[in-house]
């Protein structure tokens, strides 16, 4: 089988073919099985193997090895047979427009910046593209309306098998010295590159492109992207979410953005609230200690373990006492405590009471914290003991 003379390339949309089995050995993975044709395109350029099936057997990946195109089964084909096989076109054609759309927006950038495309990966989920330059979110946003907008003129691609004198003498992006058979992709006005993947003849069975993310990479950018299918999907499931945000937050589904910002600054507001409920709840609790007392226990339920660190560090940096142990009960037979001393190693006292109340936690000499298999007047009386009060 000619290279570049592949039935994956005579005819990108073969959904089935019929050919010879020439031979087939045991691999590492699998079956390797050579064709006299073949309609599946093996991985290279950044475009996933093609996946389906040949008569009954299933076919797992497809690579070229030293020319040669070998199908990996999950069982063996007897050489000399004429099997059926059939791609999995689902899968075939999103590749063909995740690569398509790709060459298109390689060529915005380069015409629009100069920057060339350094690195391509098409995934199951996403497409990324590395630049070498930098580019901005709105600038981003721009080149996807350009990318959009091409993609909606419904443009033809066409393939070149250019001579090495022609090709010498042709402008193309990424241009570098090739030997051998060379095949050039071109979208009209957009791109024209050398490409070994496979393509949608019409741009506009590319139908959406939607950039996610862009975020810094080596001297450049990563865009994450998707096209096709892919970008509706995606699109519906953020519809759907943002339908589900309108509702819970009654607003317009182009309001949520502004509903939500109100939703969390009455969440920060009321965080201030309770700090300063808490501080004088702390304030008032303190009134309740001893004159002279060196140390107390609180049992304090309902409080986050957040809450009893604030207030076992109010007692001992507002020297109300040396030592405080803070508990909050998680249930029956388990409770969170934090324990702070202003002149007693913590750490030590802690990792007695974790080893007699099978707890867990530590932190620094003067403050630990953690939890207890233990009820809440097991633990007081431990650690009475434990700080020798």
């Amino acid at each position: 089988m000619e290279e570049m003379n592949e039935l994956f390339y005579r005819d990108e949309y073969a959904r089935e073919f019929d050919a010879e089995v020439i031979s087939c050995q045991k691999g590492k993975k699998g079956y390797e099985v050579a064709l006299s044709d073949t309609a599946f395109y093996p991985e290279g350029g950044g475009q996933p193997a093609d996946r389906g099936t040949l008569g009954q057997v299933n076919v797992l990946d497809v690579k070229r090895r030293n020319g040669e195109i070998l199908h990996i089964t999950d069982a063996p084909l007897e050489p000399g047979m004429t099997v059926h096989g059939v791609l999995d076109w689902e899968r075939r054609f999103d590749h063909m427009q995740q690569h398509s759309g790709e060459h298109i927006l390689s060529g915005v950038v380069h015409a629009q910046f100069g920057y060339d495309n350094v690195g391509f990966h098409m995934n199951d989920e996403v497409v990324t593209v590395d630049f070498n330059g930098p580019i901005t979110w709105e600038e981003a946003m721009e080149l996807e309306d350009k990318v959009n907008a091409y993609i909606w003129t419904d443009a033809e691609s066409r393939e070149l098998y250019p001579s090495e004198e022609e090709l010498k003498a042709m402008d193309y992006r990424s241009k570098i010295e090739l030997k051998g058979k060379v095949r050039l992709v071109e979208y009209p006005g957009a791109d024209l590159c050398a490409c070994c993947g496979t393509h949608v003849a019409h741009t506009g069975e590319i139908g959406l492109m939607k950039i996610l993310s862009v975020s810094r990479h080596k001297d450049g950018v990563r865009m994450e992207m998707l096209f096709g299918g892919r970008a509706m999907k995606d699109y519906d499931r953020k519809h759907l979410l943002n339908t589900e945000f309108s509702c819970r937050l009654s607003a317009k589904p182009y309001e949520t953005g502004e509903a939500l910002q109100r939703v969390l600054d009455e969440m920060n507001a009321m965080k201030f609230r309770m700090q300063a409920m808490n501080e004088r709840y702390y304030a008032m609790r303190a009134t309740s200690i001893p004159v002279g007392e060196p140390v107390i226990f609180f049992n304090e339920p309902g409080m986050s373990m957040v809450e009893i660190r604030k207030f076992c560090d109010y007692l001992i940096s507002t020297g109300k006492v040396k030592t405080a142990m803070i508990i909050s009960p998680k249930d029956k037979e388990s409770v969170n405590y934090v324990m702070g001393s202003a002149d007693l190693n913590m750490r030590d006292v802690g990792k007695l009471l974790n080893e007699e109340l099978h707890g867990r936690g530590g932190g620094r000499p003067e403050m630990v914290q953690g939890s207890f298999q233990a009820e809440a007047e097991a633990v007081e009386q431990a650690f009475r003991r434990a700080v020798k009060a």
